[in-house]
């Protein structure tokens, strides 16, 4: 004996059926209140106060005194050199973006189409440096790059030559960036690959269309939602990234995040590293937005 059907209600008139929808809407931002709260106390507070410190007096603690823009022309004054750390993080993260999509499509492709009940695995693995404190596992990296540590004391006992002055120089800043976002890129392009169905790669090849062809037809085109999310993430993630720079890169480079530190820390000038913290948080949306606009979402989603 089967189940019953669920009875449908379809003696609703209009009306009632209006009353319905309004009711909907009304307890829909009742629904969300937790969540609403929780953003409003933990991101919208503080970056009000963040904005409101930035227009205060230079080496001041009074975020509601008369406001003053001598922050911001300390920062744009044409003996101060700040750009530089703009430029610099910037570039790193648009290195650190492309380099990890290189190395990381053909890793989502392979836990999206090829490993099948190993992709399990290869996921734990990659996951579990995330439950290591990026910290620890920098210096980690530390012992292994430095002269007479883990590789260069073996380079030298086989082949009595070292690996040279790599550690404490941009590239091993890039270096810690791409081994530290690899999650946060891979993931998402694993996601937009496994959207790309089985059946119209097959139909493709079977129509004569070359690997090529498929890939730059079909794979890459039902692929681009998962590989924006991720460079994006990854992007704004290294734009904002310190360790590296400090650990790996040993100060040579002086990143913007950098001397946002040294201002609240310090040199105890809160209302200049406010300033700092909100020119980044400008440079990285109005990128980023630039960016959706010229890739048109909407379409690639499928959503018209």
């Amino acid at each position: 004996m089967g189940e019953a059907a669920l009875p449908r209600d379809d003696s609703a008139t209009p009306p009632q059926a209006a009353a319905r929808r309004r009711l909907g809407l009304r307890a829909g931002p009742l629904y969300s209140l937790p969540m609403l709260t929780l953003l409003a106390v933990g991101f919208l507070a503080p970056l009000i106060a963040v904005i409101g410190f930035s227009f205060s007096e230079p080496r001041s603690f009074d975020w509601l005194a008369e406001p003053t823009l001598e922050n911001y022309r300390t920062i744009f004054d044409p003996s101060n050199t700040v750009y530089l750390s703009f430029l610099w993080s910037l570039w790193f993260a648009f290195l650190s973006v492309l380099i990890l999509a290189v190395i990381c499509y053909p890793v989502a492709y392979g836990l999206a189409k090829v490993f099948g009940r190993w992709s399990m695995v290869i996921t734990l693995l990659l996951v579990f440096p995330l439950f290591i404190s990026e910290n620890v596992r920098l210096y980690g990296w530390v012992l292994f790059f430095i002269k007479a540590g883990v590789l260069d004391g073996t380079l030298r006992a086989l082949f009595d030559a070292g690996i040279g002055d790599f550690l404490f120089t941009p590239e091993a800043i890039v270096f810690g960036l791409v081994y530290v976002y690899v999650p946060f890129m891979l993931f998402p392009m694993t996601l937009g690959l496994s959207m790309v169905p089985n059946e119209v790669v097959e139909a493709a090849g079977d129509l004569g269309a070359s690997r090529l062809q498929v890939f730059r037809e079909i794979e890459l085109p039902l692929a681009i939602p998962g590989i924006i999310i991720g460079s994006l993430l990854t992007f704004v993630l290294a734009v904002g990234a310190i360790a590296e720079s400090k650990v790996l890169g040993g100060q040579s480079v002086i990143v913007i995040t950098h001397d946002i530190e040294i201002a609240f820390t310090y040199s105890q000038n809160w209302p200049l590293g406010a300033a700092l913290a909100v020119l980044l948080m400008l440079v990285i949306g109005v990128l980023v937005m630039t960016v959706l606009r010229y890739l048109d979402l909407d379409r690639i989603l499928g959503r018209r």
